[in-house]
Formats: C-alpha cells, structure tokens, sequence
C-alpha cells in the first residue's frame, strides 16, 4: 500500500479531520449565536493539542535517537497548548463573560511558552552543515527573519494609531512568535536529513503561516459575525496536529528518510526584508515630508535592486552548482560503476560488504565469487564486441537470479561478485544453483549459440570478517570448483583455507629458493634399445628445501605453472642442464642428447627462445645435443606455442612430445608441432604384457612414428620383459628403472663409462 493509501485509513488522522469539521459545522449551524460558537471553538481546541502532545511523545519512542529531543520539545509544547486551551475552555463555559476568541491571562502564558518550545526545537535541531561558512550563512539568514519579526512586533506594539491597548500587543507578540515558528519550521522541512518527511512537515509550516495571515487580517475579519472566522482560527489547530501523526504513519510503514538537497539559497530572508518595509510604510504617519518619504522611497528602491542583483547572482550560482553536481554525480558514478554492465566494480563492492558488515554484528551473510569457464576461447575466436555482449548478459542473468537486496558486482574481466545480506548457508547455496541454472542458458550472439558455464566460489562470513578476507575465501573456494571440473559451486572450508596457506608459503619459499641454491638437477638415462647403450638423459628437477627436505616436483611444479614462476625455475634449469651437456661432451666421446622439459607457461614466454640460443651459445654446446621436452596438452589449441616450437625447431634443437597418447588430440598435433621425437607416457608401458589395449596403443605408437620419421622413446621400463616387447614393437630408446633411477651428474659418467650389460647396470 502506498503512504498515501496508508493516510487515507488511519483511524487517528480521520478522527482529527472528523472533528475539525464536525466543529466547522458547528459555527456555521450556530451563526448568531456567537457565545455557543466560542465554546464549540475552545473545547474544539483540547483534542487538537492533546493529539499533537501525544503524537510528539509516540514519536519519541519510535524515531531515531538524534531526532528525540525535538519531538520531546514538539510534544511539550502540544502540552502547553492543550493545558492553556483547556483552562480557556473550562472558563468559557462556566463564567463566560463577552465572547471572544483571545485567550485569557493563563492560557496567553501557555501558548508563549509552547509556541517558545515549537521555535526553540527549530532552532536546536541539527541542521547538518558541516562548514563554518555554511553555519555563519544560516544564522546570517536566521537572524534577519528574526529582526524583521521584531520590528513587524515593535510596530504593531507601540503603534500610536493602535492605541497601544492589550490585545493589539498580544496580536503582535503572536505575530512575532509566529512569524519566527514559520521561518523555523520551514528550515527544519528543507534540511538534507529531516526530523520528518515533507508531507509531515508542510501541514505544521501552513499552520504557523494561517496563525500569522489570521493575525493580520482586516478589522471586518477578525469580528465574531462571520462564522468563518473561527474556521481559519481553528485551522493551525488541526494542521499542527496532522504532522507528528502523518510521520508515525511513515515511520510505522517502514519507509526510511529521503534525503532533501539543499537549496545553494534562501528566499526569507528577502521575504522578511519585503514585510519589513511594508509594515515600515503603513507605520509613517501621515504628515510625513515629501523629501523624507522620496528618501525612503529610494531606499527601498535601491535595497531592492541590491536583493533582486544578488538573487540572480545566486540564481546564476545555482545553475552553475548543478551543472557541477551533475558532474561530480557521474565522476562518482564511473568511480562506483562497471562501465559496461552498470554492476557495482571492486571499490564499491568492498565499501558495500564493509557497510553490510558493520550493520550485521552478527556476521551473517555469504559472498559468491563467479568466473566464466572458458571465456578466453570466446574472447579469441569471436572477438571482444562478442565478449563484450556475453558479459553484460552475464549480468543481467545474474541480477535476475538474486534476491531484491543483494548486489552484483563486477570485479573485472570475467570476474563477478555478489553478497547476499543474512543469508545462511541453505539460501546462499540456492542461489548458486538458480545462477548457474541461469547462466546455463542458451545465448545467441552474432548468430552462433553460446551456453556459458561458470564456477561458483561460496563463503559465509563470520563475526570480525573483513571484505578482503571474504573475497580471499571465495576465490579459494571458486578455484576449487575449476580443479573439480568447473561448472559448479563450492562452498569454502577451513581445509581448503589450510591448503592455501600452506601453498603460500611455498609460493613465498620458492621465490628465493634460486637465489640460495636449493634447486638442482638429477638426470635419468635414455638407452638404444638396439645394444642398450645411453645416447642421452632427461634432467629432471629437485627441491632441497632447507627445512623440509627433498620437495617433490609433483607438489611444487603445478604451483609454480599456475603462479608463473616456472618461467624463472624452468630457465635456470635449462641454463643449468646446458652447462652439464657441455662438461660431458667434453669428458664423453660419441653424440650426447640432455632433454629438458618446457612447460606450457614457458612455451608462452616471449624470452624463451632467445634464452635457448643464449644457453646454447655460452656454453658452447651444438643445438642438436639439447631436446625441449612438452607435453600435449601445453602445446593444445595454442598458436602461440605451436610459434614458440617452430622457432625453437629453427635452432636446429630436438622437441619431443612428452606423456603421448594421454591427451585428446595427439593425432592432430602431429601435423602442426615440428617435434622430432615421440615419448610414450609410462602408463601405457605398466601393463603392456597382460593388458591388451595398452600393447596396441603402444604399437600404434611405434608406427606412427616411424610412418612420420620420428624418434621414438618408451618410458618406464621397469622389465626385462617390457624392454623385449617395446623392442619388438619397434621402439628405439627407452627410459626407466631398469636401467637406472634418475642419479646425480657424477653417477651418469660412471654408467656412461661402464657401458656394460643391463643387469650389471
């Protein structure tokens, strides 16, 4: 229901409505009849203050705390009124006397001192400047509105045509605290965060000003003939009552506080100034000079000109503001924004997780880390327009899958973000799932049908969180889901997190583990399978980590590949292995191969063959005497380093295609990558003699290297039974722990130097 439907029900407001009109009816069924007008007008009187009296404490209780003191000055005065409107209503009806709608002694007091506690709950109230100069222009606007109410007062006062008698200087004390009421009121209706909404506030200011219009009204307006009269007399009543009821409509609706922009000027003190000088005129006695009043009459003239100059002045201001506000709203915009799918960015999102946070001590609440699989491949083969329009679909798929008060944001690239306010573990997962239901979906762009997956990272915050700890967690969490297949969601354990961390300190070791000379290599034969003779070796790579030992590359390379520090191990490595091939050909007659393998990472180093050719070059050591060593899958659907192959193949050094045959498109590697050798992976060499299907992967293997004219090497032969059939099949080298394990550098020119059986091997 809107407020307004809202207003329209409430039993309060509609009983305050009732009686006023109930009360006009009154005075025009009672016309002539003016005693019983007067009695109907001060009993009407009571319910009107006692609602604002009350409506003001009710308000206390339910508004926020810096807004107490001014509904209990608000409600003190409601009091007052009603206190002095009762004693008049009491004193009406048992003694009368002559009718008259002027309050008496006591009720006079009582309406100073209310009306007194209306103004001075105005003037307290925060007003929410913040600058010296923006408080020194509102007191320099608040001191003229209260001097012109002053003088308006003084003139009515000790005017000589009035007579100086007591009810024109009660008419101008009123005039004077209700002048002062209006400008206080309407201050606190236009500052930036209120005391009540505008529609509250508007009723109470129309009071103040019918109270002063009703004030100086024309003589045939204030007699008791007319029965109008007491309608605008006992209009400010109802309205100053509406307004602490309507706000505890809104307030009860839940609705919050809009912000009201603040005016760069105020129109009353010029209006004040405007009132002043009329009433200035209508006091100057008759006989005043034709030069005196030609005087005044230029003053006037030339203050006006003055205020007219300096409010189009401020007018120009205005415009100038705005345009400035306008700007700074779309600097602060692109400041908080994506620019291409209008979700929050990273800076935002932190600001609004650190503001969810601090709202919800309890630390309820999870965050969802979403990446794209795959989308590089789209990105390359349909352009980015194409991603372009993925991503903001993305987003709005994903706004679509949220609650109302969550927030999507994109982190960048194709990194979203969303935080879900108090959710527990049950809904956060619920959401998970409906994003990765909608995401998907089939999508069509540039007439091709795309469905796009995603992984999900989960985490739940917990009390004392902060946003980077929570990102951190789920983007745990969402790598998880990728190393489990993508495509899903995974929620963050306290494992996963040990694992991380355990992974970090690696990271951080195995930075300074080249500067200390913890890495080195050890080197496993390759032999002819003809006479068994070694024709070269594979350099395989070892941690002696200080502290922890032999650091198994199995545990460390994969981090060193996703990290890029591979690039830097798998360089020293080469310059290493280099160096080695270099002392045994000069120790070791006949032809020597050193295979070093490459991972895809490095494949993608533009650094990479240059560094070949500087390691081949300082030590002297003919390209053919090095193998690069790949795997399948580093080489897989990549143009740039299938490039990096054939320049490395220009060197004139040997590639082998590592681990073939476990990869899902090994056949059409074979006529884009310009290898030199094929390696059969050890998994189709385990069980070659029991198993079938492995002695015909092997054979095919065979003779497709010898149809293409490759070298071909059998890994890990552990058999003499496995050596004859690999033999058989027409393999020319092999490599494994029948012959040796991977040894040292010294052990290779003992064995090299043996050349003697296997078994005595």
């Amino acid at each position: 229901m809107t407020t307004f439907g809202r207003l329209r029900r409430d039993p309060v407001l509609l009983a305050l409505v009732g009686l006023t009109l109930l009360g006009c009816v009154l005075f025009f069924a009672l016309d002539g009849r003016t005693l019983d007008q007067v009695r109907v007008y001060w009993v009407a009187q009571v319910p009107l203050d006692a609602a604002l009296a009350y409506g003001g404490w009710r308000l206390r209780q339910l508004a926020h705390i810096r807004f107490r003191r001014f509904w209990s000055m608000i409600s003190f005065a409601g009091a007052c009124f009603a206190a002095g409107d009762s004693v008049q209503a009491l004193q009406t009806l048992i003694a009368p006397g002559s009718p008259s709608l002027d309050g008496g002694a006591v009720q006079t007091i009582f309406f100073a001192i209310g009306m007194s506690s209306n103004v001075i709950a105005c003037l307290i109230f925060p007003q929410g400047l913040t600058t010296l100069r923006e408080r020194f222009v509102f007191w320099l606007d608040a001191t003229t509105v209260l001097v012109g109410g002053g003088v308006v007062a003084w003139c009515f006062a000790f005017n000589p045509v009035a007579g100086g008698d007591v009810n024109r200087v009660n008419d101008s004390v009123t005039a004077a605290l209700v002048l002062v009421a209006t400008f206080s009121a309407t201050k606190v209706a236009l500052v930036q965060s209120p005391p009540m909404r505008r529609i509250a506030a508007w009723p109470m200011v129309c009071a103040a000003m019918v109270q002063g219009v009703a004030t100086f009204l024309p003589g045939d307006f204030q007699t008791l003939e007319h029965p109008y009269v007491f309608v605008i007399r006992l209009a400010p009543s109802l309205l100053i009552a509406l307004g602490p009821w309507i706000q505890q409509v809104i307030v009860r609706s839940g609705e919050a506080h809009q912000p009201v922009k603040r005016r760069p000027y105020s129109l009353l003190p010029y209006g004040m100034i405007g009132i002043t000088f009329v009433v200035f005129f209508m006091m100057l006695p008759e006989t005043t000079s034709s030069q005196m009043y030609g005087a005044t009459v230029g003053v006037v003239v030339i203050t006006c000109l003055v205020a007219g100059r300096q409010l189009v002045a401020f007018h120009d201001n205005s415009l100038l503001l705005g345009r400035l506000d306008t700007a700074m709203q779309e600097l602060r915009d692109r400041a908080s924004y994506d620019g291409l799918t209008r979700l929050a960015n990273r800076t935002h999102f932190g600001e609004l997780m650190r503001d969810s946070l601090m709202r919800d001590c309890d630390g309820n609440g999870a965050v969802l880390l979403i990446d794209l699989d795959d989308f590089k491949t789209i990105n390359d083969t349909m352009g980015h327009a194409s991603g372009d329009t993925l991503l903001v679909e993305v987003a709005v798929r994903l706004r679509a899958a949220v609650r109302a008060d969550d927030v999507v944001s994109r982190l960048g690239g194709d990194e979203f973000a969303v935080l879900l306010p108090g959710a527990s573990p049950d809904v956060a997962g619920r959401v998970c799932a409906e994003i990765l239901r909608r995401l998907a979906e089939p999508v069509e762009i540039q007439h091709h049908t795309i469905v796009t997956r995603a992984s999900v990272g989960v985490t739940q915050a917990r009390p004392g969180d902060d946003p980077q700890t929570l990102l951190s967690n789920a983007d745990i969490a969402m790598y998880e889901a990728k190393r489990r297949g993508k495509g899903m969601w995974v929620a963050y354990t306290e494992e996963m997190g040990s694992r991380i961390s355990a992974e970090a300190v690696l990271i951080r070791e195995m930075n300074t583990a080249i500067d200390e000379n913890e890495f080195s290599l050890v080197y496993q034969p390759i032999v002819r399978l003809s006479d068994e003779r070694m024709t070269g070796v594979e350099a395989l790579i070892r941690w002696n980590h200080p502290t922890r030992g032999t650091v198994s590359p199995a545990e460390f390379i994969p981090i060193a590949e996703r990290t890029g520090q591979i690039v830097a191990i798998g360089r020293w490595a080469l310059r290493e292995a280099c160096r080695q091939a270099a002392e045994w050909r000069s120790e070791l007659p006949g032809p020597f191969t050193v295979g070093v393998n490459v991972a895809g990472r490095q494949l993608r180093d533009p650094e990479l063959v240059a560094d070949v050719a500087a390691a081949l070059s300082v030590n002297k050591l003919p390209p053919e005497a090095l193998s690069i060593e790949v795997t399948e899958t580093a080489v897989l659907d990549d143009e740039e380093s299938n490039a990096a192959l054939v320049a490395l193949r220009g060197l004139g050094v040997k590639l082998a295609l590592d681990d073939f045959g476990t990869a899902a498109s090994s056949l059409g590697l074979l006529l884009t990558c310009p290898v030199t050798t094929l390696k059969l992976d050890r998994s189709f060499v385990e069980s070659i003699n029991t198993v079938g299907r492995q002695s015909a992967v092997a054979t095919a293997v065979s003779q497709m290297a010898s149809a293409l004219e490759l070298g071909s090497v059998a890994e890990g032969i552990e058999t003499a039974e496995q050596r004859d059939l690999l033999r058989s099949l027409g393999y020319q080298y092999g490599q494994g722990y029948y012959w040796s394990r991977p040894v040292p550098p010294g052990r290779i020119v003992q064995l090299r130097a043996a050349e003697r059986s296997p078994a005595a091997v």
